[in-house]
């Protein structure tokens, strides 16, 4: 098709597109009775083409990773659209559009005068959908049958008659159907007002110009991109990044990733990557290298360096994502996927990562990352049921080149918004304590990382159980760049302030008494620049505003105040007298320091090699045995792959089904 839509015109359409998915997603946060849709804003809106590309979105509100989101495969699995039909799955293995059970993706062809011009399609993530737990996701869970039930694409409604026996079926399978039905039915309003809304754009622009307009909107977003990607120099660049756990009290999980740019694209190689893990921190992409969830870094990133430039499915067109199979990235059914939102958080912190590898001083420290969503599952005084979410809990953004980072509000948390603590309190019996910043936990920096939030909370009914999700952080902390420092961790604590409080650390399913005190304090964002290059006056207002105390102003910037706030001018020359200049362009904070002078480079790639050549059913098992040998080992100046190949031989010679290491080395050199 050619696109013959004139600049001026083209933008203008654009808006009217914008506006129209805004609209659809206005009426679904308005009509919505879960707290998560309404006040949390985790869904998303969008317009798409007939193929399924998303090329206009919500800008201001609602979930910010479906920007580049592709129904195709989807679209593709039914052959008889009919105009008024609406379809839905939330299956994350069948399309892979839905990535776990709870975000359910509904879809609605538009036809104008029998021609099908686009789809529109939301998506909401329901507080539960059944399953083992309550909210349905936990670390603990191995496969993706204990997180609820599962709706492969189908349809829900054709000629305005619902499929009642659909609904039937998730009634008896979800905790709280009167919210699911709700949601559902905001879902169903939210399209048709979308539809409502294309018919308005094609009554001003034509069925012609509509249809090559959306399609020059998404080549015009490439076009930004690659130009984009043209100022990056060419060359490969590696990164790793990694989540605490890879199971309940496992192992680190790593994603790494080469960036290979040459001229306007550039490929994410997630080669490296660990292996899928036997619990429910997979993200399941079917292989797609243009997966929402893979590419939202990059849209980050790229919306850094350009904020005005347009973002939808054409803006990840010129990136090509690689993802082996059998790997975390890419994992095989039925490998549970209901934490992929933290292996998406530890994505994204690769991503940015990366890029500053190939951009340094251009682009912020690490945001917080691991938000934890906190859902109560617990009775009124008379004794009907509640599950709710009461709201997430993270921390700041991560310094950049011109600002501190934002408190309490990282910057790959999909934007999604805090709870009132009115809301709580009316919607769930609990009692709100405290609500804030945790002071002196941002990165040290000539801009400061943005602190952390803190929620503590007092259960107040018998049985109660707390999920947290996307629990991490707690080891491994969100890093500085150029002599900014990293992040504090995060801290998760049942009863703090009583004579046996019990550190929970990544747990994420508590089950509480009567009475039990949960505080919840998210991770913290990087700083950037050396913190003894913060100008004193701001490191004095860090002090009044409560963003810092005292005592960090003085170990962290150097920075010696009195107790009324006046400046010891000769103690802080002295104290700044003796600033040290940091070893590397990141500072990845103690825990990660520990990790890799034992898993070192070498090592991890060694691993990997010997990963990729085992039945998926062994990797998770082996690299457990093989990190288990080494704990508390660190490694020879070499890096110690050969420790890797001698642990593997010995397991080897243990369990007959594992290929013979000649047999992998031969793959490998095959392979090369």
């Amino acid at each position: 098709m050619s696109h013959t839509v004139d600049n001026f015109r083209l933008q203008v359409l654009a808006n009217h597109c914008t506006a129209a998915a805004e609209a659809m997603g206005y009426t679904l946060m308005r009509t919505a009775y879960s707290t998560f849709v309404k006040e949390t804003e985790d869904f998303s809106a969008q317009l798409m083409t007939p193929s399924g590309k998303t090329f206009a979105s919500p800008k201001t509100f609602g979930a910010t990773w479906y920007t580049g989101l592709d129904y195709g495969r989807v679209i593709q699995m039914t052959d008889d659209y009919r105009e008024g039909d609406i379809y839905l799955t939330n299956d994350p293995y069948s399309g892979f559009v839905s990535t776990h059970t709870p975000d359910m993706h509904v879809w609605k062809p538009i036809f104008r005068d029998g021609r099908l011009v686009c789809f529109v399609g939301t998506h909401i993530h329901n507080t539960d959908m059944g399953g083992a737990v309550p909210a349905s996701l936990s670390r603990t869970l191995t496969e993706v049958h204990q997180e609820g039930i599962r709706i492969p694409p189908m349809l829900l409604m054709r000629d305005g008659v619902i499929d009642e026996k659909l609904l039937r079926i998730l009634e008896v399978n979800v905790r709280m159907p009167d919210q699911n039905q709700g949601d559902l039915n905001a879902q169903i309003a939210a399209l048709n007002v979308g539809e409502r809304k294309v018919h308005e754009i094609i009554d001003r622009f034509g069925v012609e110009e509509f249809m090559q307009g959306a399609e020059a909107i998404l080549d015009y977003a490439e076009q930004q991109t690659r130009a984009l990607i043209s100022d990056i120099p060419d060359g490969d660049y590696e990164f790793s990044e990694y989540a605490d756990e890879d199971s309940v009290g496992g192992y680190p999980c790593r994603i790494h990733i080469t960036l290979r740019v040459r001229g306007d694209e550039l490929t994410l190689d997630f080669t490296g990557s660990d292996p899928q893990v036997a619990s429910s921190l997979n993200v399941p992409t079917g292989g797609d290298g243009h997966h929402s969830v893979i590419t939202v870094g990059l849209i980050y990133v790229m919306h850094s360096l350009a904020p005005r430039n347009m973002l939808n499915f054409g803006s990840v067109r010129p990136c090509h994502a690689v993802l082996p199979e059998g790997t975390v990235v890419n994992p095989h059914a039925p490998a549970a996927v209901g934490m992929r939102s933290l292996m998406a958080a530890v994505i994204q912190a690769c991503t940015f990562g990366v890029f500053n590898r190939a951009l340094p001083e251009r682009l912020p420290a690490c945001p917080a990352g691991g938000s934890t969503l906190l859902n109560v599952k617990t009775a009124t005084r008379e004794g009907r049921q509640v599950l709710s979410s009461i709201g997430p809990c993270g921390g700041g953004a991560g310094a950049g080149p011109e600002y501190d980072g934002v408190e309490g509000c990282g910057a790959n948390n999909a934007f999604l918004k805090n709870t009132p603590v009115e809301i709580n309190e009316a919607e769930v019996p609990v009692e709100i304590i405290r609500y804030g910043l945790v002071p002196d936990t941002g990165g040290a920096g000539r801009l400061r990382g943005g602190n952390a939030a803190t929620m503590e909370f007092r259960v107040l009914a018998p049985n109660g159980v707390v999920t947290a999700r996307n629990r991490n952080r707690s080891e491994l902390a969100a890093w500085g760049v150029v002599g900014g420092k990293a992040g504090a961790n995060s801290r998760f604590t049942r009863n703090p302030d009583s004579d046996n409080p019990e550190e929970l650390r990544n747990t994420d399913l508590v089950n509480c008494a009567p009475g039990d005190v949960i505080r919840l304090e998210g991770p913290a964002g990087g700083g950037y620049g050396h913190p003894y290059e913060r100008p004193v006056d701001r490191v004095v207002e860090d002090v009044r505003c409560g963003f810092v105390s005292i005592a960090h102003a003085r170990d962290a910037y150097g920075v010696a105040l009195r107790e009324d706030l006046t400046v010891d001018d000769s103690a802080t020359r002295a104290l700044r007298a003796g600033q040290q200049a940091q070893d590397g362009h990141f500072d990845f904070g103690p825990g990660r320091s520990r990790f890799e002078s034992i898993w070192t480079s070498a090592r991890y790639d060694a691993l990997t090699r010997i990963m990729a050549a085992l039945p998926v059913s062994w990797r998770h098992f082996v690299k457990h045995q093989m990190f288990a040998a080494l704990t508390g080992t660190a490694a020879p100046s070499d890096g110690g792959a050969a420790d890797i190949e001698r642990i593997y031989a010995t397991l080897a010679d243990r369990y007959a089904d594992l290929p013979r290491p000649a047999d992998i080395a031969a793959g490998a050199g095959a392979r090369a």
